[in-house]
């Protein structure tokens, strides 16, 4: 099953210290000692992309994924949004901020200014107790089941072209272009928003190091992280994180029939701020995909209380079982946090 997801076509340093924060225990069951993989996003601040979690949570629950998701979270999201995320089965990793080099001159580097907290990712390397990762943001919905993708060749960094034009003819207008400061243009420009990594602490310490010497650029993390794996990166097939804007921008190339992960980047195409006045967001395919959001989030048969199927719902074969379930700390809610992928 491996070759065809593939789309034809590194010791720390700075930063305030490392991810792993306290409340970690780890308890799994000594069976069959298979690869340890989940699933991973991260949340700061106290704003409604604790929303988003919850929904990636039940939609992997729902497509029967067999890992759990991870939710890497910054020391400013509240303790009530911890809970809420415990309560649906998500294992919290308390991690601290990562910085760029300031950026010269008054003028922001990044087309958006929040991009800046997007270099929190780089901490999901030091997470060495899973072999493999997917990273998936939290405007991203998963329709039909992906653990597949865990099973592809072992020395690579997966992601999915930014644009498909990339794909399937020249550079269309709306394309990133590759800022030169950043050395030879990789084979293909990802989007940040989906990839499937192996956490190495060695790579981790590389990344910081790689960090302190490299100018920000207007898409922060992403343009970083084409960088960095740009002689290792693999493109998988657009239908792993389709951007709601190759709706409007490559149509012809869409078929949404065949798509499984559906990634609501838009910024008026977030389906718990969706109002439909925004550019684009009136057209029936973009209302269809929110309602198959709605439907997910609103499912209470998907809260992790009424299933009796694990963190994540679907068959695990030899992997690692989970003995317990979360528990929230008094003092932080921090989940104790399995070290292992749990099966059903």
């Amino acid at each position: 099953m491996a070759p065809p997801e593939i789309a034809a076509n590194s010791t720390a340093t700075n930063n305030g210290g490392g991810g792993g924060g306290g409340g970690v225990m780890m308890t799994w069951e000594e069976g069959n000692a298979g690869p340890s993989y989940a699933y991973v996003t991260f949340l700061a601040g106290d704003g409604d992309y604790v929303k988003g979690v919850i929904g990636l949570a039940k939609g992997l629950r729902k497509v029967g994924a067999a890992y759990p998701l991870v939710v890497a979270v910054l020391p400013d999201v509240p303790v009530e949004h911890r809970r809420l995320l415990v309560d649906q089965g998500c294992l919290l990793r308390l991690i601290h901020p990562v910085f760029p080099p300031a950026a010269t001159g008054d003028d922001c580097p990044f087309v958006r200014p929040y991009f800046v907290v997007n270099y929190c990712k780089l901490r999901l390397w030091e997470f060495v107790e899973y072999n493999k990762m997917i990273y998936l943001d939290a405007d991203i919905q998963v329709f039909d089941n992906i653990d597949h993708l865990f099973d592809l060749p072992n020395g690579s960094f997966y992601g999915v072209v930014d644009c498909l034009c990339e794909m399937y003819g020249p550079p269309c207008p709306q394309k990133i272009r590759w800022p030169k400061e950043l050395g030879p243009e990789p084979a293909f420009y990802f989007n940040g928003g989906m990839f499937m990594f192996e956490p190495n602490l060695n790579t981790y310490d590389e990344l910081l190091r790689t960090l302190d010497v490299t100018p920000p650029t207007p898409f922060a993390e992403q343009d970083f992280l084409n960088m960095f794996f740009r002689e290792v990166s693999k493109p998988l097939l657009p239908i792993y994180n389709m951007l709601v804007a190759m709706m409007w921008r490559h149509s012809e190339m869409m078929d949404l029939d065949k798509v499984k992960v559906v990634h609501y980047c838009v910024g008026g195409s977030k389906p718990w701020r969706y109002t439909g006045k925004e550019e684009n967001m009136d057209r029936a395919d973009i209302k269809m995909l929110v309602e198959r959001w709605w439907d997910i989030f609103n499912d209470e048969s998907l809260d992790f209380k009424n299933r009796g199927d694990g963190l994540g719902g679907g068959g695990g074969g030899g992997r690692r079982r989970m003995l317990a379930a979360p528990v929230v700390e008094t003092a932080e809610a921090v989940v104790l946090y399995p070290s292992v992928s749990p099966a059903a």
